[in-house]
């Protein structure tokens, strides 16, 4: 069963994975090089990294049974179940910096994550 939720962006709490204003406009232009409208960012959640779990993001064009979409002005967020229990309530954000420019999951159920923040841990 795929569900669709769509987020506003100016809701205050996300419902499931809600995206920032600099993360919906970054991900328009990828999906639009990437193939354009059946384009979604597939957010997955697997065990391994120094703290527990990692955050893995493709592109996908078609959501699976157990899949939930979210879509935030436009773009559209597909997160399986299992990986959904991780970052419910969680938002990606883009950054860009003098560092670099990078996705960043501010998810509020991660408790703690490796120095190099690429995995986390919720226990």
């Amino acid at each position: 069963m795929t569900e669709t939720t769509t987020n506003s962006g100016d809701s205050g709490t996300p419902a499931g994975v809600g995206l920032s204003e600099s993360a919906v406009a970054k991900l328009s232009g990828l999906i639009a090089a990437e193939g354009g409208a059946d384009q979604m960012l597939r957010i997955t959640v697997n065990g391994g990294g120094c703290s527990g779990f990692t955050y893995a993001f493709d592109f996908d064009d078609s959501a699976n049974d157990d899949d939930h979409t979210f879509e935030t002005d436009g773009v559209k967020v597909v997160v399986d179940a299992a990986s959904l229990e991780f970052i419910d309530g969680a938002v990606l954000n883009y950054v860009e910096s003098l560092g670099g420019s990078h996705f960043t999951l501010e998810n509020p159920n991660a408790t703690s994550s490796c120095g190099c923040g690429s995995s986390f841990s919720v226990y």
